[in-house]
């Protein structure tokens, strides 16, 4: 039941329920949708949209969890960078991801974020895998189980 919960299988989760007479959590249908929409959000390179919906599912998640919060915004630098916003990435960049490289753990990855940039076709660099469909799953993923 978790497993179906989890992955937002919404139908079976109902089918599961009528036929093992188990008690129907009260509000998880509504939750489920909520998370799915967030997760197709992120998996769709939306961080920002994500992260709206997050706040308003989950009231202070992200605060508390930081890589997480790192790693949506990163999406959204992502975004701007394939879309050759080049200008728009960076103030981007200085305007919300500028503070995580007060700590150590992040400054590699804005390393990594920001040597994007310096390529014309971004998804030839050495860092391509940061605009990856996987890299975009496992960000969904993560937000996905931090929610639950």
């Amino acid at each position: 039941m978790s497993y179906l919960v989890h992955n937002c299988f919404k139908e079976t989760v109902e089918s599961f329920i009528a036929c093992t007479g188990m008690k129907q959590p009260s509000d998880y249908l509504e939750d489920m949708e909520k998370r799915k929409r967030i997760y197709q959000f992120a998996l769709e390179g939306n961080a920002l949209k994500a992260i709206e919906l997050t706040e308003q599912l989950a009231t202070n998640l992200l605060e508390k969890n930081k890589d997480l919060h790192f790693d949506l915004l990163s999406l959204h630098f992502v975004e701007l960078v394939c879309s050759r916003k080049c200008t728009e990435a960076l103030e981007f960049a200085q305007m919300q991801l500028t503070p995580f490289g007060k700590e150590q753990k992040y400054v590699e990855k804005l390393e990594d974020f920001m040597a994007l940039l310096a390529y014309e076709e971004p998804e030839k660099s050495p860092m391509f895998h940061l605009l990856s469909l996987e890299y975009r799953q496992h960000v969904a993923e993560s937000l996905n189980r931090a929610i639950l």
